[in-house]
């Protein structure tokens, strides 16, 4: 087993074949990387629990432990590192179960160095942007909407302070995308940025997972463990999907909030923490705090700055750009060589109303570049459902109704209603989807 280490790396090899070990961290040696190895899982869960690591690279069947357990482990540490899945052995079954899991990645041995250096790369590079709080978080977002572009600038004004923030929007918009650019561009870079689904965990789970928890305070409670509030302190804890949070967790959340104080599970000590909370659903929490589901006190503590992001039917001129961004992301995933797609595609997804916003159009692109047999995305390679829209332009009513609209019904329309575009699109007996086309054509921003 390799040497202990109290200092973070880059990497952990875990492998019962010591020479698959010694070959990998001779491979990231020549490369500036540095790395440790364990040959089980069991050594690797302790190491874990004391140095940091940006990745863990796992076999998937050895003694003892597997892989996949191990990569359950991972998930469950405060700041789990991403983990890549090797194997010589295996099943479709328990490759699909360690992508369910959360594995960013399978390869089969023997391994393609070439592409698992390449993407170990990539992977560390996002490590450290996320620690050093380099500005690329605003580049992550691709838009040449008005309204994301104000948005942007928005958070990264906001980033310089310490109020606490909520970002609404639908399921898929990027609200995590905007609390990076907060978290990037404050004071708080350089120190942990904490994410936390609360969708994803029952009420206990979540209370442990962010208070933590001593020694035998339950059941399964065999070792003292620190929650999130402690590893975000002097950093930022993002509460993801908020909205399914516990009447019970909300008051709990918002004592933390109003003292920045709080207990471990089975513990009588209080800890103060310096920590930014910013929130994001994809709930209304007005009409949450109207049916008597989210705490109106609590709102108000986090909704000091609020962001709304608009869900990508309204960011039309969007669609082409992230599409392109996709396909090439997924040309290095998939050693594909695919350039664009053509205007067929184009004028579906146009028309296409994405209820699952910028997370669909991705998944939609990952499966056209598996599948493309040519160098442009076509219809072909697209699910049925992209084929049901009905297009305006094979419409000749809806077509004459669009060429008639003036650029002056649309101004004096909008002005009448504050610029909701909603209302606008009602004013002029049209649907907002041809609304928003309308105003791409006739370039009008309001």
């Amino acid at each position: 087993m390799g040497l202990m280490s109290t200092m973070s790396k880059d990497i952990l090899i875990v492998d019962d074949e010591l020479e698959m070990c010694i070959s990998l961290q001779k491979l990231f040696k020549a490369h500036k990387i540095t790395c440790d190895y364990c040959i089980d899982a069991e050594h690797a869960r302790m190491r874990l629990t004391k140095n940091h690591y940006s990745l863990v690279i796992t076999d998937m069947k050895m003694p003892g432990m597997s892989g996949i357990d191990l990569l359950k482990c991972i998930n469950a540490l405060a700041d789990s590192p991403k983990v890549i899945m090797i194997s010589g052995y295996a099943s479709t079954d328990s490759v699909v179960e360690a992508m369910r899991c959360g594995a960013a990645n399978f390869y089969e041995k023997p391994l393609q160095f070439k592409s698992l250096l390449k993407e170990v790369n990539f992977i560390l590079q996002q490590d450290s942007q996320a620690e050093t709080g380099s500005s690329h978080y605003a580049h992550d977002i691709v838009t040449a909407n008005p309204a994301m572009k104000h948005i942007i600038a928005m958070a990264e004004k906001a980033a310089g302070t310490d109020a606490p923030v909520i970002i609404t929007g639908e399921s898929g918009t990027g609200k995590e995308l905007v609390s990076s650019i907060i978290h990037a561009y404050s004071k708080r870079a350089e120190h942990p940025f904490i994410k936390l689904n609360c969708a994803a965990l029952t009420e206990s789970l979540l209370e442990s997972e962010l208070f933590g928890f001593e020694k035998g305070s339950f059941t399964d409670a065999k070792e003292t463990r620190k929650g999130k509030f402690e590893a975000a302190d002097k950093g930022t804890i993002f509460f993801d999907e908020i909205g399914d949070m516990s009447l019970a967790t909300q008051a709990k959340l918002l004592r933390v909030l109003q003292e920045y104080e709080f207990q471990r599970i089975g513990s009588n000590v209080t800890r103060k923490i310096d920590v930014r909370f910013v929130a994001a659903t994809n709930r209304d929490l007005q009409q949450q705090i109207q049916q008597g589901k989210f705490r109106e006190d609590l709102y108000f503590r986090l909704s000091v700055i609020c962001f709304e992001i608009p869900p990508l039917r309204e960011r039309l001129e969007d669609i082409s750009l992230l599409a392109n961004s996709f396909i090439q992301q997924f040309n290095d995933k998939y050693h594909t060589h695919v350039t664009g797609m053509d205007e067929q595609v184009h004028q579906l997804f146009i028309h296409h109303s994405w209820p699952g916003n910028i997370r669909e159009l991705k998944n939609c692109i990952e499966r056209a570049v598996i599948f493309c047999e040519g160098d442009t995305i076509t219809p072909r390679e697209l699910p049925s459902q992209y084929h049901q829209q009905r297009e305006l332009t094979e419409s000749t009513p809806m077509k004459e109704l669009f060429n008639s609209i003036s650029r002056e019904m649309i101004l004096n329309a909008l002005s009448k209603v504050g610029g909701n575009r909603t209302k606008a699109a009602e004013l002029l007996n049209i649907s907002r989807k041809t609304l928003y086309l309308k105003m791409k054509k006739l370039d009008i921003e309001f």
